[in-house]
């Protein structure tokens, strides 16, 4: 949905009237007031877009994984500039499904970019519990006890490549989540579940 979001609307109807639905190239067009081959650019070009938003595969162990997404929570909790970029892959990406309002949703790129907004939004009333995200490392951030973001973090070659995120409340709301403990330093294990 984030990736869908960050579309421009030409290139989303058209990505999805097609991949999705079926419809040929030619109605597209008479739709958007293109001609089909431009609805077939249009397409192409969304789909590329979202090949390339896919999820990265993390290639070191959970142990390692934890230990760098536990450093990094740690840093943007001190404001720590430099240790984020340390930490963070230079073409790392953040997408973050904030939900259907527009503009809730976001996609960020490079690494200076999400240390300044790590910094920028981080709240000292927040707590962070380490978790399983889908098999990788992640955190769940919580305010006064509700959860506020479930984030899944990919390492690639000990930095982190890809954060991606919930923070649509009502969709948090619904999810199985693990209640936080005590509050927790971000490097610690997460509780078993």
């Amino acid at each position: 949905m984030v990736v869908l979001h960050a579309l421009r609307p030409a290139e989303r109807v058209a990505f999805v009237l097609h991949d999705v639905f079926g419809v040929p190239f030619s109605v597209i067009g008479q739709y958007a007031g293109q001609s089909e081959q431009a609805a077939r650019q249009l397409a192409s070009r969304a789909r590329r877009q979202v090949r390339q938003a896919g999820p990265a595969t993390p290639d070191v162990g959970l142990p390692q994984q934890r230990a760098i997404v536990g450093a990094f929570f740690t840093a943007a909790r001190a404001g720590d500039f430099d240790r984020l970029m340390e930490l963070l892959d230079p073409d790392a990406v953040i997408r973050a499904d904030g939900g259907p309002r527009p503009g809730a949703s976001v996609v960020m790129r490079g690494a200076a970019q999400i240390a300044r907004a790590t910094i920028a939004t981080a709240s000292p009333l927040a707590d962070f519990t380490p978790v399983l995200v889908d098999g990788v490392a992640g955190m769940l951030i919580t305010v006064r006890g509700r959860p506020v973001s479930l984030i899944a973090v990919t390492v690639t070659g000990s930095r982190i490549t890809a954060m991606d995120g919930i923070t649509d409340l009502d969709r948090l709301a619904r999810l199985k989540l693990p209640r936080p403990s005590s509050p927790a330093s971000p490097g610690q294990n997460p509780p078993p579940h």
